[in-house]
């Protein structure tokens, strides 16, 4: 267990101290601000509730799917109790609303966000999953969590989207004269 310490430890360091730019910081911390609580995926399931009427009840359920991936997020968080990494002359560059890392909460609801919109929406699924994929990735870089704490919030994220109930979409109204 402790090789795969270490070895989490480097890659969280590599991450956080190779291949930096302050377009890249920038961009990480904007996707930060995107996953912050969900909000990013709220938005989008909002829009698409607003683009497509006739999916609308699907996609106001999907909406909620981040925010609520964040409450089982937390329980787990809680429960495990491990606190974020520290890196000495690397301080992390983004805030967090506690000092709990493991699991990303980030990640879960990103992932939890992309998996039940692809669902509503199965041809937005790679813009969706590599718009996750960049959060995820965003967390190590910006020194706020470890890469296990992004493979674990992945897929608790991944679980919760596949197991995220939605509506049955309503029948399509039968054609005049049928």
């Amino acid at each position: 267990m402790q090789a795969i310490g270490r070895a989490d430890q480097r890659a969280l360091v590599a991450l956080r101290t190779r291949g930096h730019s302050a377009v890249g910081v920038r961009t990480a911390q904007g996707l930060g601000y995107f996953g912050e609580m969900g909000s990013g995926w709220v938005a989008l399931g909002l829009l698409g509730a607003l683009a497509r009427p006739e999916r609308q009840r699907p996609f106001f359920a999907a909406a909620a799917a981040a925010p609520i991936a964040i409450l089982a997020n937390y329980s787990v968080k809680l429960t495990i109790g491990r606190q974020r990494p520290l890196i000495d002359d690397h301080p992390p560059l983004a805030r967090a609303p506690s000092k709990l890392s493991f699991p990303s909460a980030h990640s879960t609801s990103s992932v939890a966000g992309a998996v039940v919109l692809g669902r509503v929406a199965p041809g937005a699924r790679p813009a969706l999953y590599a718009l996750a994929g960049a959060v995820c990735l965003g967390r190590p870089y910006l020194g706020m969590h470890y890469p296990s704490d992004v493979v674990a919030g992945v897929a608790l994220g991944y679980a919760l989207g596949k197991l995220y109930p939605l509506p049955v979409p309503a029948p399509a109204p039968e054609a005049a004269g049928s």
